[in-house]
């Protein structure tokens, strides 16, 4: 007897390829032994600063979301990423001085530009939410329902809608597909939130009445982490 239950579906795919900054959707994405390749693969680190976690985020610079990374026109989906369009809609390449110089401007602090191969990320290198999660959240917090405050990598629509069902997962497997081979995640904590579900990703204003709603309902907790144990092919749907 099988002790797999169907939980829903794939509705969406995201990926950032710089820590903070505007992110992609993808209908289908590798899933690797790091998370989602070309995830988080770069982030601005913060000169001076010698903590555990160096790097400049939206936290601190609410405008990192409305910084856009963008590929050569001729480049796949899998390509680096060469240069950022800036709010104001100049282009500026990724690993150049103007875009360190324009972002330590704007926070008041030294950057640069890193990239890591193995990505950049605050606990584990995969995050999975629910619609019904976000909704619920956002419903609260009386702001248009909009994922892309969450920063997830998976979105799961659930067969049974239940906002933070995805508590239940801590400790079990998501496999991505049918078949021994199919990609899978072991879900290993829930999602503690911080400041960045307030920041609209359009426009970079706050809401703090958002991670007010995740505190007070669920603990601060929305969503979950999770490593993967195989990797594959995801795809919407």
């Amino acid at each position: 007897m099988s002790d797999t239950t169907e939980i829903g579906h794939v509705e969406a795919l995201f990926r950032y390829p710089v820590k903070s900054m505007a992110g992609e959707s993808l209908q289908s994405a590798a899933l690797g032994w790091h998370g989602i390749e070309g995830d988080r693969r770069l982030a601005l680190r913060k000169v001076d600063n010698r903590g555990e976690f160096p790097f400049l985020t939206a936290c601190k610079l609410a405008e990192l979301v409305r910084f856009t990374p963008v590929r050569e026109a001729s480049a796949g989906p899998d390509v680096a990423p060469t240069h950022v369009r800036t709010p104001e809609g100049q282009l500026l390449p990724i690993m150049g001085e103007a875009l360190a110089a324009e972002l330590s401007k704007r926070s008041g602090l030294p950057v640069q530009m890193m990239h890591l191969r193995t990505g950049i990320f605050d606990d584990a290198a995969i995050s999975v939410i629910a619609t019904s999660t976000a909704d619920e959240l956002c419903a609260m917090a009386v702001v248009a329902s909009d994922m892309r405050r969450f920063r997830p990598n998976i979105v799961v629509r659930l067969a049974t809608p239940a906002a933070f069902a995805e508590d239940a997962w801590v400790g079990g497997v998501l496999s991505f597909g049918e078949g021994a081979d199919a990609p899978a995640v072991s879900v290993t904590q829930r999602d503690i939130r911080c400041a960045m579900v307030n920041i609209d990703p359009d426009t970079a204003g706050i809401a703090p009445a958002l991670l007010k709603a995740v505190v007070r309902v669920n603990e601060n907790n929305a969503g979950v982490y999770g490593t993967v144990t195989r990797a594959g092919a995801l795809t919407v749907g």
